[in-house]
């Protein structure tokens, strides 16, 4: 499942599954003497979900972890890139930085001196569906965390001065993580080149000229249109009470007055007719390339076609889902054609995404080459069913990963908040592995056969061009 999300700072996805599966090699073996059934049926077993409602619409969702005495509070709100429109992109991103910037109650600084005096972490990040804030936090300080960031739900103060600097910031970070990473830049550039009228055509962190319009009165209008108790979803996961954690959340949320939250109108994307390639030229070392089919989304699928987003889940597995997956094995260690080589899903955002691959040759190897390998693996999906065997270590790689993942607390509270905020509601995450475990080779083929065609796909070329070796090599500091 797409769980890690797609950061600012973030210009190309991974997900969960795929970033966990160096830790799941230790226990494939586990999984594959025991029945995937059984090892199923453990990961069911897990604390039940608290769901508790204030009158104003904020949503709270608890979970017991008491393997330690900490607690993760995560704050979602339904509001990021894909929200907003041309001429402001970037601004939910903005609106995110300004948030430590200060309250009537808790002026610029004071948040951070007092999160650090309690000894806690906390951070945020903004996606293309939304928005979130976090505090870590010993159990005892929950409380110091929920009056620090209900704050400023309703009580941003804006200041024109400190929106100046934050905006150079933001800039500054454009251009380093994107405008000077050609990877990222190639990203971006096939993004825009996908999508040509749905929201993800925007880059999270938004375009520069945008950002270098933006006003205060512009970020003052976002926040007061989003930033409202019945926009947001409140998180609580670890070491606590949930009757505690309700009682809590209402003394310090339940006065916040809601907003009149006008829905918007739809951007579906139009149809894709045909091929789409573009090239990118920048400042690069290494050519690289990107291939993008249109997929559908688990939250707008019909009825008969719900398996299919699991089914595609699967397919990216199967080409990336660690060092025994096709990419891996074939191209990359076998062939030895390619440095690296990737695949992802992204099916359980609030609209439908794409299925990408990726690519970057070894040395001397032409990237026709690579494009035509990555290409091969495609067509292979189409023509051929996967094998038992090999669907089976995809599974197992599943069941192993819920395993591991569910450790974290942030890694669960996350879970929970990305799937409130699209849409798809938490529960899906307890119907994942039996969707997972229940896909077939049948199925894997007709996702292949019916969305991974070339009417649906966009490929980005980057063409390395000679590097100022002038420019520094090491990442600046974004301090807030």
């Amino acid at each position: 499942m797409q769980r890690i999300l797609s950061l600012a700072s973030e210009n190309i996805k991974t997900s969960s599954l795929l970033s966990s599966l160096s830790k799941v090699a230790l226990i494939i073996g586990l999984c594959t003497v025991t029945p995937l059934t059984q090892a199923a049926d453990r990961i069911q077993v897990s604390a039940p979900i608290y769901e508790f409602n204030l009158d104003n619409g904020l949503k709270i969702l608890v979970k017991q972890d008491k393997r330690a005495p900490v607690v993760v509070s995560q704050l979602w709100y339904k509001v990021g890139s894909s929200y907003e429109h041309g001429g402001i992109t970037g601004i939910s991103h903005v609106v995110e930085h300004m948030m430590f910037k200060g309250t009537k109650k808790y002026p610029t600084g004071e948040f951070n001196r007092i999160i650090g005096e309690n000894g806690a972490e906390d951070n945020a990040f903004t996606g293309q569906d939304y928005t979130a804030y976090y505090q870590v936090v010993a159990n005892d300080r929950l409380e110091v965390a929920m009056d620090l960031e209900s704050d400023r739900v309703r009580g941003l103060t804006l200041p024109p001065d400190e929106f100046k600097k934050e905006l150079k910031v933001v800039q500054e970070e454009r251009r380093w993580r994107t405008e000077d990473n050609p990877n990222a830049l190639t990203y971006e550039q096939f993004m825009a080149t996908a999508f040509m009228n749905s929201p993800y055509h925007n880059p999270v962190i938004g375009w520069m000229t945008d950002l270098e319009n933006l006003k205060v009165e512009d970020l003052r209008a976002w926040y007061e249109r989003w930033y409202a108790p019945n926009n947001a979803v409140l998180v609580v996961v670890g070491d606590v009470e949930p009757d505690q954690v309700f009682e809590m959340a209402k003394k310090y949320y339940g006065s916040l007055k809601p907003s009149e939250l006008v829905p918007q109108k739809p951007q579906v994307e139009t149809a894709q007719k045909g091929l789409r390639t573009i090239q990118v030229k920048a400042p690069a070392e290494l050519p690289y390339i990107m291939l993008g089919y249109k997929t559908p989304a688990l939250v707008s699928a019909k009825a008969d076609e719900a398996w299919e987003p699991y089914a595609l889940e699967v397919l990216s597995s199967i080409l990336d889902g660690g060092s025994s997956s096709r990419l891996s094995r074939d191209l990359v260690r076998g062939k030895e054609l390619l440095a690296s080589a990737g695949a992802w899903y992204n099916g359980f955002g609030r609209m439908p995404h794409l299925l990408v691959m990726n690519g970057t040759p070894a040395k001397d190897v032409p990237i026709d080459t690579v494009k035509a390998e990555l290409l091969a693996q495609v067509e292979r999906l189409r023509k051929e069913q996967v094998s038992t065997e090999e669907l089976a270590r995809v599974k197992a790689q599943v069941i192993a990963s819920e395993i591991y993942e569910r450790d974290s607390l942030q890694h669960q509270a996350t879970v929970l908040g990305s799937l409130e905020t699209v849409g798809l509601g938490y529960k899906v995450m307890d119907e994942y592995v039996d969707k997972i475990l229940a896909i077939t080779p049948e199925q894997i083929q007709q996702v292949a056969q019916k969305y991974l065609i070339e009417d649906h796909l966009t490929i980005a070329e980057l063409v390395p061009q000679p590097i100022d070796k002038s420019k520094p090599r090491f990442a600046p500091t974004f301090v807030r």
